[in-house]
């Protein structure tokens, strides 16, 4: 598969045509200048030095190195196949608490760059599973469908924000209906949902849906970020979210919430604070999940062709170096450049 990495430099082949363009209506100037001397084939007679064609060749040589070049800006590149390959391992959706109650710092840096960096190290930790990604708050969507695509998913990662969803909320249910729904249909394989939240404003049902995960063969892992004892969030102006009385809101994990949910899902309930330890009991649970066959997409990766492009312009400009607009006297006899053309002057 052919493909540019920054495909907007094709613009610029506009050039190509607009310098035929100018370059007839210079020739056309030109011819018309000289025929004011006199019978041009009394000219041609007068300066048998200079080539008709030559000046062609040279600017047919320089648009063709432009246009080149041009493509090379773009970063042609060259993938090879999609294959299908096989590997044991665990299929995981990760749910994960955008909710600007989030933001709060009572886990450093705050609740949500500690989760996303927790769930960096968990990707960085898979080899042959797949990994699915969910963001939630009042509601629910799915950010990246199950894959093994771990570079993906750092990417998507990283571009997480609470400004992804409007609707304010933890609808926590919503979130495990959609993990359940977003594994892929092999069998025995090893699914767990981690639910990565704080638990406040928590809208129902999540112990009711993480029951039903359970009775599918998932287990149900729940994640709790920040302090039981509360703490304010940021605005981003330096200043906290305060209530309709003025006072700050203080936001609290709700850990009996989230140890209920992972109760029900078969799971486990781990708090996360400042240090690892969330991390490492994490990687532990998951490792006990029954490994299975999974089938796995790969898709090759791109091979960067702008060399090519270049060498072939670096000689083509060369060649129209080499190249003399007027006929040279060694070379007299030599008629590669003589051929008449009835569209030159």
């Amino acid at each position: 598969m052919f493909r540019f990495e920054s495909p907007i430099y094709l613009y610029l082949l506009a050039l190509i045509p607009l310098l035929v363009l100018i370059r007839f209506v210079a020739m056309r100037r030109r011819k018309k200048m000289l025929r004011r001397f006199g019978d041009m084939e009394l000219l041609r007679q007068l300066m048998p030095d200079v080539s008709r064609l030559r000046p062609v060749v040279k600017f047919t040589l320089m648009l063709t190195a432009l246009a080149l070049l041009i493509i090379m800006l773009a970063r042609p590149q060259m993938g090879t196949k999609i294959s299908q390959e096989k590997r044991n391992g665990i299929e995981t959706m990760i749910a994960l608490d955008i909710s600007n109650s989030m933001l709060a710092e009572d886990v450093a840096p705050s609740r949500l760059m500690k989760s996303k960096m927790l769930v960096e190290n968990l990707v960085d930790n898979f080899t042959n599973d797949q990994l699915g990604l969910i963001v939630f708050a009042g509601n629910a969507f799915i950010q990246l469908p199950i894959t093994s695509d771990y570079v993906s998913a750092k990417m998507f990662l990283q571009n997480i924000s609470p400004s992804l969803i409007a609707t304010q909320g933890t609808n926590i249910s919503e979130a495990i209906r959609i993990a359940v729904n977003g594994f892929s249909q092999q069998e025995d394989v090893g699914r767990a949902i981690i639910v990565i939240t704080d638990g406040e404003d928590h809208e129902g049902g999540a112990v009711e849906m993480a029951r039903e995960a359970k009775k599918k063969g998932m287990r149900v892992f729940v994640l709790g970020v920040g302090s039981p004892k509360g703490s304010p969030i940021p605005t981003g102006d330096g200043g906290y979210l305060t209530d309709n009385t003025g006072s700050t809101v203080m936001s609290a994990l709700n850990e009996q919430m989230c140890m209920q949910i992972a109760e029900a899902g078969g799971g486990s309930y781990i708090h996360v604070d400042n240090t690892n330890a969330a991390q490492e009991k994490l990687n532990g649970e998951l490792a006990r999940l029954q490994k299975g066959e999974i089938q796995t997409t790969l898709y090759s990766e791109y091979d960067e062709q702008f060399q090519a492009f270049g060498i072939l312009a670096l000689l083509l400009l060369i060649i129209e170096i080499c190249i003399l607009e007027s006929k040279n006297p060694l070379l007299k006899n030599i008629k590669l450049f003589n051929r008449k053309s009835r569209f030159q002057a």
